[in-house]
């Protein structure tokens, strides 16, 4: 849907932007008439060891692993940010499992996680895909939208800088910017990729709409929107399809339901309001955690006939939908990691993914996937 409202999308505090509701997907995923390509995804193997041992997906023309890393939680957003040896440690283990399409933004932090991102791939840069974004005024006291041309070559030799590098892999508008035309946009990126400094352009939780313009304009590789089990809206808002069609590869921030689908969140969660953005989700209010359990507790049926997890379920669902869709779970810490690269290993039949969704359409989803100012900026 189309949001003209530009003074409500264009400013808000950055203390209540930054701290209480950060962009999420930002950071940092959408019934079921995919199962027709289930069959692609039984060959998927996950190996021990560094190198190319993932098997590859597309966006676009831009080849990366199956399964990406999303980093912005080891800086930003889900509570305090992680000791800088532990976050390099965990991007260069993945690195070491395969990954090779690492995920971050100027605002995760803001800018601490980009740093963090070039640092941690300095000594393998040649090897990986990064996939940053820009999109947004962050200097002075208020955080506002900015898509303006001359904002984005600005912010992108800016980027370069903190992440080590020549050239950024996929560079995302963050969010659509009512108030510069999407194809003026598109043809700022367009100079960039003449230039060399990017190689490859996506937009974030935009409409078919404006996906369809910007594509006209300069080939769009990926989009990034919210995308999980639980979280089906880009399967009813017509994204994932207009995807399909004109070949665009789908990024799912969330695939575990902001941490929900891991299974380790409950009514007596609580939420750092300073610190961590799920705070102000209704679907992470106490009555909701409890009220949405049946989701997760159908996961982990299946889950235990698989020997597996219900993360590890959710993200092989999710790898079964379409071929183009490459997740990017994020986590500061080895041993979630792990668990994450065993998804790899769940092997779901036409019948698993039949029963899930025959199941899934049983149940209520309890509370908006974020709060109304942060679905302002959602087209």
């Amino acid at each position: 849907m189309e949001n003209n409202s530009s003074e409500k999308k264009g400013e808000s505090s950055r203390r209540g932007f930054l701290q209480q509701s950060a962009i999420p997907g930002i950071g940092l995923l959408f019934a079921t008439n995919l199962l027709a390509e289930s069959a692609n995804q039984t060959e998927i193997r996950h190996n021990k060891g560094k190198g190319d041992n993932l098997k590859k997906r597309k966006l676009g023309k831009l080849e990366v692993s199956a399964l990406g890393a999303g980093c912005m939680s080891i800086s930003a957003n889900y509570g305090a940010a992680a000791d800088k040896k532990q976050g390099i440690k965990t991007i260069r283990e993945a690195y070491e499992k395969g990954v090779t399409f690492f995920d971050t933004a100027e605002v995760y932090g803001p800018y601490t996680n980009e740093q963090l991102v070039g640092e941690a791939l300095a000594p393998f840069r040649d090897k990986v895909s990064i996939a940053s974004k820009f999109g947004f005024e962050i200097g002075g006291p208020n955080i506002a939208l900015n898509s303006k041309p001359d904002h984005i070559r600005k912010v992108v030799e800016e980027s370069l800088r903190r992440l080590r590098t020549d050239r950024i892999d996929l560079y995302y508008q963050h969010r659509v910017d009512p108030n510069v035309p999407i194809e003026d946009v598109a043809g700022a990126v367009k100079d960039l990729i003449k230039e060399g400094k990017v190689l490859h352009f996506g937009l974030s939780e935009a409409s078919t709409k404006t996906i369809r313009k910007a594509h006209s304009v300069q080939p769009i590789s990926a989009i990034q929107s919210e995308y999980s089990f639980m979280e089906r809206s880009v399967e009813k808002n017509g994204v994932l399809a207009v995807c399909e069609e004109l070949g665009i590869g789908f990024v799912p921030w969330g695939p575990l339901g902001m941490g929900y689908l891991t299974g380790k969140l409950n009514a007596q969660t609580s939420f750092d309001s300073k610190l961590d953005l799920r705070s102000a989700f209704d679907r992470f209010n106490s009555d909701n955690l409890a009220s949405n359990m049946p989701i997760v507790n159908l996961l982990n049926r299946l889950a235990s006939k698989k020997n597996a997890t219900s993360s590890q379920v959710a993200l092989a669902w999710l790898m079964a939908q379409k071929s183009f869709i490459v997740p990017i779970p994020g986590t500061r810490n080895i041993p979630h990691l792990n668990e994450n690269f065993g998804a790899l290993d769940v092997q779901l039949t036409a019948t698993d993914l039949n029963e899930l969704e025959t199941d899934y359409a049983k149940l209520k989803v309890y509370g908006g996937r974020m709060n109304a100012m942060q679905m302002t900026f959602c087209e």
